[in-house]
């Protein structure tokens, strides 16, 4: 796995002149330093007024963030895999009719599996904004700058993962690429919602953070 190399290792590889791992393992990456960062503010023993409150709500949060920690962690190596299998496809010999009609049933399946992939980061980014903010509301305030920066990668995920499910739907007007579209349109929506009242809860002003 890409996330069992050491941090050197793992930087040459993204600057590697090859097509992976790209910004859709980098977009993941991000999400899992995120949901790190999130529930190490979650497992601290001082919470934001230190209220029976403050921990149930941090005691909640904390196992999800560690369950997207590691789902973060293992789409890094799936889009990775996942854009691969579109190069090996468009490597399909393409000399007969034949195999021209194997080689665009293997694109096709290949670029449905590049989108589906980023789609469950943006969806997985989605809910690690939502447990940011949880955990901006009650969480240690001291800390509130690692909170910061944990929803600005995790809110990097989301965009990054949307501009990789993009680029591979293409021109794609399909009844699917509708559906994606209607489907990370509403995830960025809900997002969105999510940060003002986590900024305000942090002492910050959105723009400050743009």
């Amino acid at each position: 796995m890409l996330a069992d190399n050491t941090v050197q290792e793992l930087l040459d590889a993204f600057s590697a002149p090859t097509p992976t791992p790209g910004g859709g393992s980098a977009a993941a990456l991000a999400g899992a330093v995120a949901a790190a960062l999130l529930a190490m503010v979650a497992g601290m023993p001082k919470t934001r007024t230190g209220s029976p409150e403050d921990r149930q709500a941090l005691d909640a949060v904390h196992p999800l963030l560690l369950g997207l920690g590691a789902d973060f962690v293992g789409l890094i190596d799936r889009d990775a895999n996942a854009y691969n299998q579109v190069v090996e496809a468009y490597r399909l010999p393409k000399g007969t009719d034949a195999e021209k009609v194997a080689r665009k049933d293997a694109i096709a399946s290949a670029m449905r599996l590049a989108t589906d992939v980023p789609l469950e980061t943006a969806r997985a980014a989605a809910a690690l904004i939502g447990h940011g903010r949880t955990v901006a509301e009650h969480g240690n305030p001291n800390a509130k700058s690692d909170v910061g920066v944990a929803i600005s990668l995790a809110m990097t995920a989301q965009s990054g993962a949307y501009m990789n499910v993009e680029i591979n739907l293409g021109e794609t007007s399909d009844a699917y690429a509708t559906t994606v579209r209607a489907e990370l349109t509403r995830l960025m929506r809900e997002s969105a919602m999510q940060l003002g009242p986590a900024y305000t809860a942090l002492g910050w002003r959105g723009h400050e953070l743009s």
